[in-house]
């Protein structure tokens, strides 16, 4: 049994997106990010993690990167930042994003770099073993290649930035990563959301934490994270025009459409490690 709490991120007060850039042609490119990927890690959540499990001056790293909460929020409260972003239109996208949203002093406290999370350790070299928190939302997708019926939005940076999916062997080098690249009593913070894909719940959380904890991460708190607003005693959940598309008399035997209100962030602490690997800054392989 671990900690459980909540936090509310609704995220009702999220920035506007930035006008899109022109190409060469005069066309217009888009600067949108789809609902899905804002929701990844908004900007509530991020300010939620990086204050609670950081102090001014601490290095956050971010895999997985969809936006430019993660780096925005830590610029904001005096920390510095470090996003994975190894897709260039989206690394054009947020930057364009942090350059409307920050100063001139904010933006010298992050940085992205072309990496993917699962060589984080390599894109972070000259960070290992002192970044305090890594923040970090896989996406769902449990086996490489694009499952089929998983729709994208044309015109999402982030969705363009799929052309891989997240494999059983992706995710464990990104976790091996985050061991090395974080020091002692250093935090990761892994944001998940269960699907209902051939019928079934799939729920990744679980699976995380035990490849976590087989690394020898510690799992310390488990946190709620509601998407929604809360208006009194009832959730405030507002239907989008794909959710209305799903809607079915109150009468109908089929099941009814469902909603994500809330997601899962899974915090893990890295105790101090063994003197016999200390040196080396390697995962035990062992749970504690």
């Amino acid at each position: 049994m671990v900690p459980l709490t909540v936090w509310l991120c609704s995220d009702t007060t999220a920035a506007k997106p930035a006008t899109p850039a022109k190409k060469r042609d005069n066309r217009p490119e888009s600067a949108g990010i789809c609902v899905q990927h804002r929701q990844a890690v908004g900007r509530q959540l991020a300010q939620h993690l990086i204050s609670t499990c950081t102090r001014e001056g601490d290095l956050v790293a971010e895999g997985f990167t969809t936006s430019d909460a993660v780096l925005v929020a830590a610029a904001q409260l005096d920390r510095r930042a470090i996003a994975l972003v190894p897709h260039f239109p989206l690394a054009q996208h947020i930057g364009t994003r942090l350059r409307a949203t920050l100063d001139q002093q904010q933006l010298t406290r992050v940085q992205m770099r072309p990496a993917r999370p699962d060589q984080m350790a390599r894109g972070l070299a000259d960070n290992l073993g002192d970044v305090a928190l890594v923040i970090a939302a896989p996406p769902w997708h449990e086996v490489g290649g694009r499952p089929r019926g998983h729709r994208t939005e044309r015109g999402c940076a982030a969705c363009r930035a799929e052309l891989w999916m997240l494999s059983s062997q992706q995710l464990g080098l990104f976790l091996a990563a985050a061991w090395r690249v974080l020091r002692p009593g250093g935090v990761l913070a892994v944001t998940t959301t269960a699907h209902h894909h051939a019928g079934r719940l799939v729920d990744p959380a679980p699976r995380i934490i035990r490849h976590a904890q087989s690394l020898g991460f510690r799992y310390a708190q488990h946190v709620i994270a509601l998407r929604v607003p809360v208006e009194g005693d009832a959730l405030v959940v507002q239907a989008g025009p794909t959710d209305l598309a799903h809607l079915r008399d109150t009468r109908s035997s089929a099941l009814p459409p469902t909603v994500g209100v809330h997601a899962t962030v899974s915090l893990f602490t890295k105790p101090p490690a063994p003197a016999s690997s200390a040196a080396d800054g390697s995962p035990s392989g062992r749970v504690r």
